[in-house]
């Protein structure tokens, strides 16, 4: 599968970041309340493959629920480009919306408001 490396940033361009990815992605669309609420578009991305470019300390946490999911947010803008997710420790979340130049792929729906019982269908239409 062809990699390239992808570019994104929060609004106001304060957190910018690269990873490198598939040149056409898969996007999980998740209904969990902030998922539904702000239109997030989750692309997931192993920890070795994306570098802060500028910004990391500009991020503010946010955490509910299970108090797991690390939801950052620029202080500035407050968009939330990227986060550390529930669903996959050890990785990131990046917002498919905070990257301009992705193609995008396969969608995958996933269930977050029956989260529990939802997951292990995530990860293995992922792993496909």
């Amino acid at each position: 599968m062809e990699t390239t490396t992808h570019h994104g940033a929060c609004h106001c361009g304060a957190v910018r970041f690269s990873f490198t990815a598939p040149s056409v992605v898969t996007v999980t669309d998740c209904n969990c309340s902030l998922c539904a609420m702000t239109a997030y578009q989750h692309v997931f991305v192993e920890d070795a493959d994306l570098n802060f470019q500028q910004g990391r300390d500009h991020l503010t946490s946010y955490r509910f629920g299970t108090l797991t999911a690390d939801h950052l947010f620029c202080r500035t803008c407050g968009i939330k480009p990227l986060y550390r997710p529930r669903s996959h420790p050890g990785a990131w979340s990046v917002n498919a919306r905070c990257v301009p130049s992705l193609e995008v792929g396969e969608r995958i729906a996933f269930d977050g408001q029956n989260w529990e019982r939802s997951i292990d269908g995530l990860h293995d239409a992922l792993d496909e």
